[in-house]
């Protein structure tokens, strides 16, 4: 079974709820239905990545401005999708991407995907968060490491993805220990592969392991081919109802 290393420390009433974090659907004429779906009253979304093409892509997509006006009028946080490959990414060629979303979608903030997690990579991502948050002011940043990173990063970014993966790891996967330093508010779980029989499960070791923002899909990514996350769950009213409140099934 999952199991925390030690005992988190913070339980204050003032943390984040715990809510639904959207690691991005296909593009909206693929996937209507699931960007129809966001704007539901009563679903707990923290957030909703946009990623038109790799990025803002090459010009303004009307679908993607409409989707995304939505959310806003909707008061629901949206983030622009960077790839930072694992620190490879020109900074200047992801700066120039950033510009793109907040110029043509007005995105609340960024997913930096494929975010370095080592000691090394810190001096970069700082670099590049600083200047994310002169690009947007108050810029919502979640860096996706999508393992649990060197702990400087966690005094970077709003919040850390520290787990993106299947439900055969995450069923008995441990948290790092250090992270029982800091409120779940900071982190974010992305777990793909989750029978139905199994989302309780799954949400209990997001909350045993402290992280306040979740994405459990049942979707697979068939061995590395497919994206898990472009489609909703198949028990997505389930899903947001254990999460939040208000939904009903």
């Amino acid at each position: 079974m999952p199991h925390l290393t030690r005992s988190r420390q913070h339980t204050s009433g003032t943390e984040l709820r715990p809510g639904v974090g959207v690691p991005g659907y296909a593009h909206p004429l693929l996937a209507p239905t699931e960007w129809g779906e966001l704007t539901r009253p009563g679903t707990p979304l923290h957030w909703v990545v946009l990623n038109v093409s790799d990025g803002p892509g090459a010009r303004p997509d009307p679908h993607c401005l409409e989707a995304a006006g939505r959310l806003r009028n909707a008061g629901i946080r949206v983030l622009g999708h960077l790839d930072t490959r694992y620190g490879t990414r020109d900074f200047g060629e992801l700066i120039s991407d950033a510009h793109r979303f907040v110029d043509w979608y007005q995105v609340d903030g960024f997913l930096l995907e494929r975010c370095p997690a080592d000691h090394a990579g810190l001096p970069e991502v700082r670099r590049t968060v600083a200047t994310l948050r002169v690009i947007r002011d108050a810029a919502h940043i979640v860096l996706g490491h999508g393992i649990h990173p060197h702990p400087g990063y966690v005094e970077l970014a709003d919040q850390l993805v520290t787990f993106s993966g299947p439900w055969s790891d995450y069923r008995w996967s441990q948290v790092a220990e250090w992270t029982a330093d800091h409120s779940p508010e900071h982190f974010c779980h992305f777990v793909h592969g989750v029978p139905r029989p199994h989302l309780t499960e799954a949400l209990r070791i997001a909350r045993w392991q402290g992280a306040a923002t979740v994405w459990i899909t049942d979707h697979t990514d068939g061995g590395g081919d497919a994206d898990p996350w472009e489609a909703m769950p198949g028990y997505w009213d389930e899903f947001v109802s254990r999460v939040g409140t208000g939904v009903s099934e």
